[in-house]
């Protein structure tokens, strides 16, 4: 989707039991179906090989100290969402910059345009900035964006953000060094909310929820951003952005091929512009 010539293009698959909302999900497919679908891929030539993250406790308790400072136990969020292998891509990567995206993630950029160039030519002109994305949704007309974060806008092309997103991002890897360790923070549910859920729901989350419980990396990334200069920026040029879909029926599923080209054409309904997240109910 990037159009940009990656000294690598890794795909890292989480072995682990599926825990928290994961769980939940419709429709998940066995490891050995996920493995052939990797392996298709690298056929194809999209990705260059596929990795298992490392959960070895000698690398759990290596990599943990560097970017919290101890050894804890988990390695989930109380979502159910890697945060060990999180770091395992930042840390198994050898190239100055490193690029994730969530593998759900849906991007549209225009031909001859590079988000990622223009991102790296930000992070070497910005020393404050510790990573970079494209625009959240499509472009409105105005060039506003719709977001729940305050942010400020930057007259060299970029909005601020001291709220970090980990389904995309752009990093110097040695600048993100700088930032560690992390604060390891701690979610509990509210038990009036936790009382009003299906029980199956509340079973889930009384076995992961309590101290143990980490809340995730996204949240920690912010709240170290908060206590320090650093800031996220997201570009503003409507030239490249993307959309992160949260609806897995099947209906959405079945109608996904097509969705996906016309985001890549670059064509969304007009309600959609603005808007971080999918709406489904104006592409069905």
């Amino acid at each position: 989707m990037s159009k940009f010539n990656f000294s690598e293009r890794v795909l890292a698959i989480d072995t682990a039991p599926l825990s928290g909302d994961k769980l939940l999900r419709p429709g998940i497919g066995t490891l050995e179906q996920l493995r052939a679908c990797c392996e298709q891929l690298i056929k194809d030539g999209i990705i260059d090989k596929v990795v298992d993250i490392n959960y070895s406790q000698t690398y759990h308790d290596q990599v943990y100290t560097k970017h919290f400072g101890s050894p804890i136990r988990k390695t989930h969020n109380y979502k159910g969402y890697p945060i060990l292998g999180t770091i395992f891509h930042i840390e198994s990567a050898k190239s100055d910059y490193m690029l994730h995206y969530d593998s759900d993630m849906l991007l549209h950029q225009q031909p001859n345009y590079s988000w990622i160039d223009e991102g790296i030519k930000l992070l070497q002109k910005h020393p404050e900035v510790m990573a970079v994305r494209p625009l959240t949704g499509p472009p409105t007309e105005d060039g506003s964006i719709y977001q729940t974060k305050p942010y400020e806008r930057d007259p060299e092309g970029f909005f601020k953000f001291k709220f970090f997103g980990s389904r995309v991002y752009l990093i110097d890897r040695q600048r993100f060094d700088k930032l560690l360790p992390l604060n390891v923070l701690w979610r509990s549910y509210n038990n009036e909310i936790l009382n009003n859920l299906p029980t199956k729901i509340k079973t889930i989350l009384n076995n992961t929820t309590g101290k143990g419980n980490l809340d995730s990396w996204e949240i920690m990334v912010s709240d170290k951003l908060e206590k320090t200069s650093y800031v996220r920026a997201v570009l503003d040029s409507p030239l490249a952005w993307t959309l992160h879909p949260k609806d897995r029926s099947p209906k959405f599923i079945k109608e996904l091929p097509e969705i996906i080209a016309k985001i890549e054409s670059g064509s969304y309904p007009p309600e959609q512009a603005g808007h971080y997240d999918l709406l489904s109910k104006y592409w069905l």
